[in-house]
């Protein structure tokens, strides 16, 4: 004889012997369920058969709740994923002023393959001569600051680096972009000149860089005081010269 139990349909072979002949209550070993069993392997009686039928209804129960709570955590992963998805995507768009505020990032794009602009400006119609004053070797940079921005931004200073062959800074001097800030698409320019460059100065490299961390100008010392020996000065024991 098979028997199925109505809660949770395991199947068990059983002797007719052990049922007898007025049958008997069995229990799944699996759920724990009991009901009567005849002989010719018939679940008993109709209140016998409703625990098994509320048992079924409850277990459809847990089974919708299970159902909702996967749908709800499937919802909740994605609206996650969408979340960090959209932050992401903002973020690659936006990086130029998430730079601006955090300037540390720019090296996080930088190793991911992403260029940055921090200062929403790029260089334009750079050019550079060499002329002597008297004998001392001056280099002028000129050159466009345009602002790729989709704001107003306060111009930063200009860093220019004279290289020699070897790629080596042989001199080194900051200047300034007119007007002091940009609108949308506005272009500022910058003179900087470099005075007694060394001849050997072969390139140029510009950046722009923070005006707070331009190096202040050394002051100049005051003049060292000298006397000066005038006629009342003159050591008496000297004699004047002859009339």
């Amino acid at each position: 004889m098979i028997l199925t139990c109505p809660s949770c349909e395991t199947q068990y072979f059983a002797d007719d012997s052990t049922i007898g002949e007025s049958g008997r209550t069995v229990k799944c070993a699996t759920c724990g369920h009991s009901w009567f069993v005849r002989p010719e392997g018939i679940a008993g009686d109709e209140h016998a058969a409703a625990p098994a039928a509320h048992e079924i209804y409850r277990e459809r129960v847990r089974e919708q709740r299970r159902r909702k709570s996967r749908f709800a955590a499937m919802v909740s992963w994605i609206v996650t994923a969408a979340l960090f998805f959209t932050l992401g995507l903002a973020a690659i768009i936006f990086r130029n002023d998430v730079v601006k505020f955090w300037p540390e990032s720019a090296t996080a794009y930088k190793r991911i393959g992403f260029s940055v602009n921090r200062f929403g400006l790029e260089f334009e119609n750079i050019e550079r001569s060499r002329t002597f004053n008297d004998t001392i070797p001056v280099v002028t940079v000129t050159g466009k600051a345009v602002n790729v921005a989709r704001s107003t931004v306060d111009t930063p200073a200009v860093r220019v680096s004279l290289m020699d062959e070897r790629g080596e800074e042989v001199a080194l001097k900051f200047g300034s972009i007119t007007p002091a800030a940009l609108d949308a698409g506005e272009t500022g320019t910058f003179r900087i000149v470099l005075e007694q460059a060394p001849m050997e100065s072969f390139e140029i490299e510009l950046s722009f860089v923070d005006k707070a961390d331009v190096p202040l100008a050394p002051e100049s010392e005051p003049a060292a005081e000298t006397d000066t020996i005038g006629p009342d000065m003159a050591d008496p024991d000297t004699e004047s010269p002859a009339e």
